[in-house]
């Protein structure tokens, strides 16, 4: 067997569900998933200035270590720490897929 491809899923942490769901479609394909910490949004943790630069950093080098990003888009929402995400995977020269179609052009 081939080295499994690492998926790293970024978005809001509002789609939980979402994240979920794809963490066991990529992972019953034989993928490895790397996904956010905590569920800020979804499970109503307030984090302080310090945890959401920590994770944000933590994400970047999940990121790193990827070979695909699949971006969590739903309703076409992207916010400022998933299009700082973005930017991040392109400037890596990694392969980023969207769940929804993205009306950002990033060429």
């Amino acid at each position: 067997m081939n080295r499994p491809k690492i998926i790293c899923l970024c978005g809001s942490t509002k789609f939980k569900e979402e994240y979920l769901d794809l963490t066991r479609s990529f992972s019953m394909s034989g993928h490895i998933v790397l996904s956010v910490g905590c569920f800020s949004h979804a499970d109503g943790i307030e984090l302080t200035e310090e945890q959401k630069a920590m994770l944000d950093e933590l994400h970047l080098r999940k990121i790193d270590i990827s070979d695909e990003v699949f971006i969590i888009n739903k309703g076409g929402y992207i916010g400022k720490s998933t299009q700082n995400e973005i930017d991040y995977a392109f400037e890596q020269g990694k392969e980023v897929w969207f769940l929804e179609p993205s009306k950002m052009d990033w060429s």
